[in-house]
């Protein structure tokens, strides 16, 4: 958005309220006592510990400290939490949340992304992506998506390129995480590039672009 385009700017409403449909996966607002015993099964537990290592929060051993720190940051910070769902089964498969939030500004961030194990890799995450950053540029009018994450989670850098976000450098001695240092990658996609990027997602996310049994036939290119 050019500055000339600016003269008539006006905040953007908040995102997160509304259920987001795709193809594949819905996202829904989270709300504890419909959602809050499925995610903190298919997220918590020994062998899900992992899923949190790069995660400022978590992992939880009961679902009263998961929601008592899920509605603190809710709060504090104003993140609005999305629960992915698969469309069909209608199982509770991860969440991810908008974060950041300065329509003031137009902008916002994907973050706290924790994917289930049966979730990660797949069409349904993808899409779960492009459902969020979607309604941000095409539903809510906003200029900026951001992506951040620990310098040294190479599967997320490696998602963000993936996803279409630019890579805008690193921030180091950013942060204090779970006893360690942490250096912030930041990446970003911005309103100009996401016709380009919209696209990109609908040739990958159509059916046609999967064989019988799930598998792509080409690869995501979402990048501008």
């Amino acid at each position: 958005m050019t500055d000339q385009g600016l003269s008539t700017w006006k905040p953007c409403e908040l995102p997160g309220a509304i259920v987001l449909q795709g193809d594949y996966c819905r996202l829904e607002p989270l709300d504890w006592d419909k959602h809050g015993e499925d995610l903190f099964q298919v997220l918590n537990g020994a062998e899900n510990n992992d899923l949190w290592t790069y995660i400022p929060l978590g992992p939880f051993d009961a679902l009263e400290e998961m929601v008592a720190t899920f509605n603190y940051v809710r709060e504090a910070m104003n993140w609005r939490t999305m629960i992915i769902l698969d469309d069909q089964e209608n199982t509770v498969l991860g969440m991810a949340s908008f974060m950041r939030l300065r329509p003031e500004h137009g902008s916002a961030e994907v973050g706290c992304v924790v994917f289930s194990k049966a979730l990660q890799r797949t069409r349904v995450a993808t899409e779960a992506i492009y459902l969020m950053a979607r309604h941000l540029f095409a539903d809510l009018g906003y200029r900026r998506f951001e992506w951040k994450c620990n310098d040294a989670n190479m599967a997320s850098k490696q998602a963000a390129i993936r996803f279409g976000f630019s890579f805008e450098g690193v921030f180091r001695n950013d942060m204090v995480m779970k006893g360690k240092s942490r250096d912030t990658a930041w990446y970003s996609m911005i309103d100009t590039e996401w016709p380009a990027i919209n696209a990109g997602f609908q040739q990958w996310l159509d059916a046609g672009n999967f064989d019988t049994s799930g598998q792509q036939l080409s690869r995501l290119s979402a990048a501008p």
